[in-house]
């Protein structure tokens, strides 16, 4: 049964909103590194006292996360914006860096390398909408045309590399110009990537940032208004 969404007291939202920028102080402060030679901004994985020279896909939803935590930020909206902008051009990175224009699945920053996968079990791609749900959310923002051009690109290289008759496949290896499926239509391929890719081109009046939130497999609700 759905309940009515309670409005959060003003007190408590600047407390939330206190504890979210000591959350994304953390993050920055911990886990965010840039590859030597003033290259691509990345978060890696924190393993005992280091802090791993790699980026898994899944974590460039982070760009828009910060973008949009911009929004909402009294003291760091620039700075966290910028911060959104950088790790999704990493993310971006990573795609150009293919033969068929999709991202690997990790990808490293290690000696010459720089957002590659290194490893044969991090070559693969799965559908993943990570990367394209933070081109949406920074066009949003910024209005900037070139997140519509890297969606289209990924959105391109998706009907080239991974249509198959009448659905869609991941491919077991995206630096091979000669792609192999690995036969799996995802779920969250409908539910996300698509979603998103439909989101980007669309106005921003079709489901408002101001009025909605997209949570973790871009279930859509509706913000509670005072």
């Amino acid at each position: 049964m759905l309940r009515k969404l309670e409005i959060i007291p003003d007190d408590e939202e600047s407390e939330r909103r206190s504890d979210e920028d000591a959350d994304g102080d953390a993050m920055e402060s911990h886990q965010m590194k840039q590859k030597s030679g003033g290259g691509l901004t990345y978060f890696g994985d924190i393993r005992a006292s280091r802090v791993d020279k790699k980026m898994d896909h899944l974590s460039c939803f982070s760009g828009g996360m910060f973008a949009l935590g911009s929004k909402f930020s009294e003291s760091k909206k620039d700075h966290y914006l910028e911060m959104g902008k950088e790790i999704t051009k990493t993310c971006h990175k990573s795609y150009d860096n293919t033969a068929t224009k999709l991202g690997p699945e990790a990808f490293r920053f290690e000696g010459r390398a720089e957002a590659v996968a290194m490893r044969q079990n991090e070559k693969y791609y799965i559908l993943r909408p990570e990367t394209i749900e933070s081109y949406f959310v920074l066009f949003r923002l910024t209005k900037d045309p070139l997140y519509r051009q890297w969606g289209w690109e990924a959105a391109q290289a998706l009907e080239a590399h991974c249509r198959v008759g009448d659905g869609y496949s991941g491919i077991k290896d995206v630096y091979a110009t000669n792609v192999a499926h690995d036969d799996v239509q995802q779920s969250f391929f409908l539910a996300e990537t698509l979603k998103y890719l439909y989101l980007l081109f669309s106005d921003d009046e079709f489901m408002s940032l101001s009025d909605w939130v997209l949570n973790t497999e871009a279930h859509p609700l509706p913000v509670a208004k005072s």
